[in-house]
């Protein structure tokens, strides 16, 4: 089965295991953080993580990065639908981007301005990539557990 069709398996799983999903990590190609630019839709893999619900909640639809310090972690749709950077929700609504170590690998990685969280990412395809937060998470949302998410190029 191939990178892709296993991520699809994936998102689509109602409750993927975090070995499932720590194996497919360690099969994707690492990202520089320039390869981030641009507006992201995004969801995640159903493991039951307390950030989901957050997300949720907030009518997350995804990211924009405009530039490499001017990063908008939470795009989300007000009552009418339209798009907007959510400053109000958790993690402050700014970050940057920078190249960071995370389980032995350099890869991209977004840096929250407003908490201790970083969301890691590689590269599923030209147009998908596969998100791991981890950090000070428990003081955030409760558990320690990392959150597994997925960004997909948003042409809208």
């Amino acid at each position: 089965m191939s990178v892709r069709e296993r991520f699809d398996a994936l998102v689509a799983d109602p409750s993927p295991t975090t070995g499932a999903l720590d194996a497919l990590w360690s099969d994707l190609d690492v990202l520089d953080a320039s390869e981030m630019l641009g507006a992201w839709r995004g969801g995640d893999f159903s493991t039951g993580h307390p950030a989901g619900r957050l997300l949720g909640k907030v009518n997350w639809h995804g990211k924009r990065f405009d530039s490499l310090l001017e990063g908008h972690p939470l795009i989300c749709r007000d009552e009418d639908g339209e798009l907007y950077s959510n400053t109000a929700a958790a993690g402050g609504g700014h970050s940057s981007l920078w190249n960071v170590g995370f389980r032995g690998e350099v890869t991209a990685a977004m840096v929250y301005d407003a908490m201790a969280v970083f969301d890691h990412f590689k590269k599923v395809d030209d147009t998908s990539v596969m998100g791991i937060m981890n950090g000070k998470l428990e003081a955030v949302f409760g558990t320690a557990d990392p959150y597994y998410f997925w960004l997909e190029r948003d042409h809208a």
